[in-house]
């Protein structure tokens, strides 16, 4: 297994841990997957029209739900298909497939994490709460150790709501 110290990969990091990270290996995950936002996003390099670069809505092919639910059921606690369905059936099919997505990349998460480690999970509030439930299957509730919230809003005039914060902190 090559070693990879200090490495940052900005890819589906599904297939590196599963290919490439031991077990019990990381110290430190800051994990910032998309967040079923279900927009287009664009980029654009120097002077060139943007292109698109991410579609962040979330469908499982049948290829996929199978490969990754399968995972879900092999390595996560019994209680995680359910979990997931009953989430599917609350949120519907999209969240339900980012559900699965996730799931399947924390189940690795855990396994690579030292137990000395830590996982930061950057998520929006329309998928927090579910990615709690799930985060709590994986790691247990007793690995939770602090939420925290941040956001660089516009200047209070500018804004809608009058500048009431969007989370408590």
């Amino acid at each position: 297994m090559p070693d990879f110290p200090r490495l940052l990969c900005y890819v589906d990091n599904l297939q590196v841990l599963r290919d490439h990270v031991g077990d019990e290996s990381v110290d430190l995950v800051y994990l910032d997957p998309p967040f079923d936002s279900k927009r287009l996003y664009n980029v654009s390099f120097g002077g060139e029209a943007p292109t698109a670069a991410f579609d962040d809505t979330w469908k499982l092919t049948e290829e996929t739900a199978v490969d990754l639910l399968a995972s879900v059921t092999e390595k996560g606690p019994p209680d995680m298909p359910g979990l997931l369905h009953e989430r599917r059936k609350i949120a519907g099919d999209g969240m339900g497939a980012y559900l699965v997505m996730m799931s399947a990349r924390l189940l690795e998460l855990r396994r690579v994490l030292k137990p000395t480690g830590s996982v930061y999970l950057h998520c929006d509030p329309a998928a927090s709460h579910y990615l709690k439930a799930v985060m709590d299957a994986v790691f247990g509730r007793d690995g939770f150790r602090n939420e925290s919230y941040g956001s660089a809003p516009p200047p209070a005039a500018t804004r809608r709501d009058g500048g009431r914060p969007r989370h408590d902190p």
